[in-house]
């Protein structure tokens, strides 16, 4: 039964000091959640010095008098007798008989009637630590960089565009069947691949072939896979930008959308139990959050507190559909809070704030055995693919001026020339020496011939059965008796 408080000095004093005890305790507890990998990590300020915690907010983590998580609030509710409110400059008491007590936990109860509202006000902030003519935002906040590794990250990312832009004109030319680039999402593959561990697992979408190429799969491996010649992994099954790499791993792409979401929480709860020191990492676009899979993923990641990072590259375009016929919720990290899943968001643009973001999402993700949700915002530049225009539905001023303005790689480079570790006379040596290397493995893996036939009717069956032998057959025969209807570079 409500009880209505007079407001007696002596009492207001009482249930302040209580209130604060309680706001401090759930701060203290707070707290805990964020500072676990600032002993880990070394963060900096755009002013310099060290700093032990970044101030990247995830959303769901900020200050609140009830924070609910996943089996929590039944131990709010263990920890206070009598719960209070603050309503028009007075003290209502609710005591133990009006929360409502249910499976999920105990409910405060409220006489009025009001409903959630569609959105909020403000929407989600994105984390930033340059801008972009690449200077340091004053009070940015990241992990400090080393000049190795900002080299590497550099030279990869222009690695990444070079080798995009020759298979692009080839597949223009007929020498290749499809392609699709990273054009203007070269800093989230580069930025987030240099975050991980390779005993992290990866479970890619379709433009992640940067994070392959950071771990160390070598350039013929990439133009094999793209011809599906003999050498191939995939053994010629799969269509072009489909990589992937047991030893890296790098589970195999799939071209459904969004079916390796779920997937990703399954490979996380396995490191779960297993106990292992890693995560499992997925990309995915911001189309993909309209798919039943991301929804169920999401899910089943936060019941069983998986560890796993679901890494949305918000690029602005699912194929031709926009973002605002996508969704009517504020992005993507706001869907994360809903499931109880800690997130943030982030400009993909910046290759310090996603290195810096991810990196702390990856060791949230294992220390704590929980699901991290990061929306990177960046703009796909390029097409979707080479079946795609995309000057059929967007403007060519908006392509071009986030293809100039906003580069990743354009923006990334002027800071590293400020710290005087790059000029322009690494930039041409570099460009120069990776196009060679990309137009001498195409120009190999071009002429190897195909896997055999056979490699059709294998590795399903420990013993092939009798319809898939006589299709074999079939087909076999079918191919002697017509030899110039069929590719001759495919052994049969």
């Amino acid at each position: 039964m409500a009880i209505l408080i007079s407001r007696s000095r002596n009492f207001n004093h009482f249930l302040l000091s209580t209130r604060f005890r309680f706001l401090s305790r759930l701060n203290q507890t707070s707290s805990k959640t964020f500072s676990h990998h600032a002993k880990t990590s070394s963060f900096t300020t755009a002013a310099g010095g060290g700093f032990t915690k970044p101030t990247a907010t995830f959303s769901g983590e900020s200050a609140a008098v009830f924070r609910v998580e996943r089996f929590q609030s039944n131990k709010t509710g263990e920890q206070l007798n009598t719960l209070y409110y603050e309503e028009d400059n007075h003290h209502q008491i609710i005591d133990e008989n009006q929360v409502m007590d249910f499976p999920g936990g105990q409910l405060p109860i409220t006489p009025q009637m009001k409903f959630i509202a569609e959105s909020s006000e403000k929407r989600l902030p994105c984390y930033r630590v340059l801008d972009d003519d690449g200077y340091p935002i004053p009070g940015s906040i990241f992990e400090e960089v080393s000049k190795e590794l900002a080299v590497k990250m550099y030279s990869s990312m222009v690695t990444l565009q070079v080798m995009d832009t020759i298979f692009y004109e080839a597949q223009r030319q007929g020498r290749l069947s499809f392609y699709l680039t990273t054009a203007g999402e070269e800093g989230i593959n580069i930025a987030s691949a240099a975050a991980l561990s390779v005993d992290d697992f990866v479970l890619p979408q379709y433009r992640e072939v940067g994070v392959i190429l950071w771990r160390g799969f070598p350039l013929k491996d990439i133009a094999n896979q793209l011809f599906g010649n003999k050498f191939d992994y995939g053994k010629g099954r799969q269509m072009p930008c489909h990589h992937g790499s047991n030893e890296l791993n790098y589970l195999t792409i799939s071209s459904p959308i969004a079916t390796q979401i779920p997937q990703a929480a399954g490979v996380a709860y396995s490191l779960k139990m297993d106990k292992k020191e890693a995560c499992a990492i997925t990309y995915l676009g911001d189309g993909s959050t309209s798919e039943g899979d991301f929804h169920a993923a999401l899910n089943f990641a936060a019941v069983l507190d998986a560890p796993v990072v679901f890494i949305c590259r918000n690029n602005g375009w699912a194929i031709s559909t926009p973002v605002n016929e996508q969704f009517r919720s504020d992005g993507v990290a706001s869907k994360g809070q809903a499931y109880g899943i800690r997130s943030i968001r982030v400009d993909g643009n910046d290759v310090l704030a996603t290195h810096s973001a991810i990196r702390a999402a990856r060791e949230m993700a294992i220390k704590e055995q929980k699901p991290i949700l990061v929306e990177a915002m960046t703009y796909r530049v390029a097409h979707h693919s080479t079946s795609d225009d995309s000057t059929k539905y967007r403007p060519v001023e908006e392509i071009e001026h986030w293809k100039t303005a906003k580069s990743p790689i354009s923006r990334f480079r002027k800071w590293i020339q400020r710290n005087g570790w790059w000029n322009d006379e690494n930039e041409s040596e570099l460009r120069g020496d990776t196009r060679k290397q990309v137009l001498q493995v195409m120009q190999a893996a071009e002429k190897v011939e195909k896997p055999p036939l056979t490699d059709l009717f294998t590795d399903v069956y420990d013993k092939v059965p009798l319809n898939l032998q006589e299709q074999h057959k079939f087909i076999r025969d079918a191919v002697k008796k017509s030899p110039r209807e069929y590719p001759s570079d495919v052994p049969i």
